[in-house]
């Protein structure tokens, strides 16, 4: 027999939670869950899309060794993978982390390189301790050890917490009777310099949707002319969190490509020309 808030969680993670870009209208609601108030929490929880908002990098935190630090500290020069999520969640945290490892895993971009993964957590109880053996569980699993300083696990004040969620648009309510929270699923990419460039919703990140993202939300810092060639080839689709072929765009940049090779190959014939007069 399923727990009400087993299926609440389940719902937010089928259905996605993840309306259309529209700014936060009131922030992060905490409420009491129970049997009746089930439908109440599917309206509450989720995301609002504040793109392109620059997040409160002043907001401190305690990393998985115990030191504060600042958001920012982890911004400046690279873009950020960022979710928020409990490490104790018996089910859809542990699914987040796993699908942006996986992502992740064979990508060509490295963490502590190319860009910074930072989880937050919501649960004010949960610190460093917590947080440093799901960080090494989880680079263990991936085999990842190495790239550990790219990789960061957090955890916080309230207050703190509240205002980060609040920023990004995630939308969490918090069970008293189960000590458990209901939030939505998925990863925001976060440009160097601490905007909000992506959402990326679900428990499952394809390693190509990262990698635009990562690119788009890079600022240029980050990809090859062949991956700034495949963004210019593709939409972002953000009811779904996915980049997709655009056709027009395929042509336009197709079109650019033979004008080129046209234009290299009338110059080409010209000068051969001149040459040989």
């Amino acid at each position: 027999m399923w727990h009400p808030l087993r299926k609440v969680l389940l719902l937010a993670c089928l259905m996605g939670v993840f309306p259309a870009a529209a700014k936060a209208q009131k922030a992060p609601t905490k409420i009491t869950v129970t049997d009746a108030q089930q439908q109440a929490i599917l309206d509450s929880v989720g995301w609002t899309q504040n793109l392109h908002d620059k997040l409160p990098l002043n907001l401190t935190f305690r990393d998985d060794q115990g030191k504060v630090v600042q958001l920012g500290d982890y911004f400046g020069a690279k873009p950020v993978v960022l979710t928020l999520m409990y490490l104790e969640c018996p089910m859809l945290c542990g699914e987040v982390i796993n699908g942006t490892f996986q992502g992740l895993e064979n990508l060509k971009f490295q963490a502590g390189r190319d860009f910074q993964y930072v989880a937050v957590s919501i649960n004010p109880n949960e610190g460093p301790k917590l947080a440093a053996e799901k960080k090494a569980e989880y680079l263990k699993r991936y085999g990842m050890q190495d790239k550990s300083k790219g990789f960061h696990f957090l955890t916080g004040e309230q207050s703190n917490i509240e205002a980060l969620a609040q920023a990004v648009g995630f939308r969490y309510a918090y069970d008293s009777k189960t000590r458990s929270y209901a939030h939505p699923a998925g990863i925001i990419l976060v440009t160097p310099d601490g905007h909000i460039s992506r959402y990326m919703g679900g428990v499952v990140f394809h390693q190509q949707d990262l990698r635009l993202g990562l690119v788009d939300s890079s600022q240029g810092k980050v990809g090859s002319p062949a991956d700034l060639l495949l963004l210019k080839c593709c939409t972002f689709d953000a009811s779904t969190g996915r980049y997709n072929l655009a056709v027009q765009n395929m042509l336009r940049a197709g079109g650019t490509l033979v004008l080129l090779g046209l234009g290299i190959l009338i110059f080409t014939l010209t000068r051969r020309r001149n040459e040989d007069g």
